[in-house]
Order: C-alpha cells, then sequence, then structure tokens
C-alpha cells in the first residue's frame, strides 16, 4: 500500500516541479512575480486537447507543440509587456493579475466552459514492486523527470545556462560582465513557460481540463519555491518532492483537504527553522 502512496507521490511530485522550476527560472531572471503562470499551465493543457482531440495528432507530438507554443507565448508576453515592469513588484503584479482574466476569458471564449478529456497516451495499468500504476501516471513520472534532467544539464554545461544562474545570483554583477540581461528573460520565460505548458499538458491526460484550472498551479508552485527557497533550481526540484510525497502518502489517509492543511503546516515549520527555504541564498 505504501509503494502505491508513493508512486502516487512522485506523480504529484512530477507535476508540482515543472511548475515550481518554471515560476523559479522567471523570478530568478526576469525578475517578477509571474501570477499568469497558473494560466500558462491551462493553455498549454487546452492546447494539448486542440492538437491532439480536435486534429488528430499523437499526444506526445501534441504535447511538444504546446510547449513551443506556451513558449513563445511568455516570450511574447515578456518582451511587450514584463520587460518594462522589472523591479517594480507592484506592476509586475498588477499586469501579470491582468493577464489571468485575459487568459481565463479568451480560453472559456474558445473552448466554453464545460470541461474537457484528453485521451490517454498509453492505455492499461502495470504492476511496479507490488502496486498498481496506471500508465498515464508512469508517462508523468518519465516525462517530468527527462525535462527536469535537460533543464538541469543546460543550466550546467550550457553558456546561457551559465549566464542566467550568474544573473540570478547577481543581476549587476552579470550585467558589468557582459551578459545580454534582456535575451536571457526572453530564454526563461520561453523556457518557464514552456516547463508549465508540459505539466498542464501531461495533467490533462489524467484529470479534466476547464478554464480556471490554473489557480490550484499557480497555488502549489508558490509553495513549492518558498519551501525550496525563492531562486533555488534544486531546492524547487526537492520542494516540489515534497510537497508531492506528501500529498501521495497523507491523501489516502485522510481527506484531500485535510493533506493539503497539513502540508502547509509542514512547510511552515520548516520555514521556522530555515525562513529562506531549504536551499535559498543567504
Amino acid at each position: 500500500m505504501y509503494v502505491q502512496d508513493l508512486l502516487n507521490g512522485l506523480t504529484s511530485a512530477g507535476i508540482y516541479i515543472l511548475i515550481a522550476l518554471g515560476l523559479t527560472l522567471i523570478l530568478g531572471i526576469v525578475g517578477i512575480v509571474q501570477m499568469a503562470h497558473g494560466e500558462m499551465y491551462m493553455v498549454g493543457a487546452y492546447v494539448v486537447y486542440l492538437f491532439s482531440m480536435s486534429m488528430g495528432l499523437p499526444y506526445f507530438a501534441a504535447l511538444v507543440i504546446s510547449i513551443i507554443l506556451v513558449g513563445c507565448l511568455g516570450i511574447v508576453v515578456e518582451r511587450l509587456f514584463l520587460r518594462r515592469f522589472r523591479g517594480d513588484v507592484e506592476g509586475a503584479i498588477i499586469c501579470t493579475t491582468a493577464f489571468i482574466l485575459v487568459l481565463q476569458t479568451a480560453v472559456k471564449g474558445i473552448a466554453g466552459p464545460s470541461y474537457k478529456d484528453i485521451a490517454s497516451p498509453v492505455e492499461g495499468v502495470v504492476e511496479v514492486f507490488g502496486a498498481r500504476l496506471s500508465w498515464e501516471e508512469i508517462v508523468i513520472i518519465l516525462v517530468s523527470a527527462v525535462l527536469v534532467v535537460a533543464l538541469l544539464v543546460s543550466i550546467k554545461w550550457t553558456k546561457p545556462g551559465q549566464a542566467m544562474m550568474a544573473i540570478s545570483e547577481d543581476l549587476v554583477g552579470a550585467t558589468l560582465q557582459g551578459i545580454n540581461v534582456d535575451r536571457l528573460s526572453s530564454i526563461a520565460m520561453f523556457i518557464g513557460c514552456g516547463l508549465a505548458a508540459a505539466a498542464g499538458g501531461l495533467i490533462g491526460a489524467t484529470f479534466s481540463l476547464e478554464p480556471f484550472m490554473g489557480g490550484f498551479a499557480l497555488t502549489q508552485g508558490i509553495t513549492v519555491i518558498i519551501l525550496g527557497g525563492l531562486g533555488s533550481v534544486p531546492g524547487a526540484i526537492i520542494g516540489g518532492l515534497i510537497l508531492g510525497l506528501i500529498d501521495g502518502l497523507l491523501t489516502p489517509q485522510v481527506s484531500p483537504t485535510i493533506a493539503s492543511i497539513v502540508g502547509l503546516v509542514i512547510v511552515i515549520l520548516i520555514l521556522l527553522f530555515r525562513p529562506k527555504g531549504l536551499l535559498g541564498y543567504e
């Protein structure tokens, strides 16, 4: 039973990590709290629905298209609207909150308010260490792991990745070194929104879609980055794992509401001893 709960927790953790990594990159590089990040997650799910269910493309092809299109949407939003609010916390929050309403209204007007379902890319269940896990959950775990590893490798071994980390640690110093902050902000926005779209597309094969599904994603993403430490990529991964495993292990024992409350209490207790989060910069 505990193996089953553990694997369910890893499924939730995969989604939380993708959302939180996107938020972390945007906060660290662009310098804003992207309040519409949950709506990028929602739009990503609907794009997968459009291409896979309405246009008949294979699910994974639709997922890749969704990541690219929503990533490009992020670039447009950053260049046209968010760049001018760098360093202006209140302005950025107002602007990105407005995008929540815009994107929700647009999706509701185009797709309608009714729930949508994405067909599972793989049917059936598989036994893992005696636990029965659906293929949808396995896909979420595997794809999330691949995307996380790809991001970590790009940060560690590519010049843009190293430059983004330099910006997140010391913006002024990075600028003095000749790093193009505007260019890397666009790249960070593309990656962050693309990861959110990936999370939305993955979860869409398990749960129904609706235009207001982004609120939960934003809440969980913010909780994870606060727990892991603002601006810390490893912290976002560890925080997502903790929150996902709390959900997986507690939900079968108590109601989902109580499990969420317990999770938040644990986060608060951790922050009492580590106010900057588990791996936040001192």
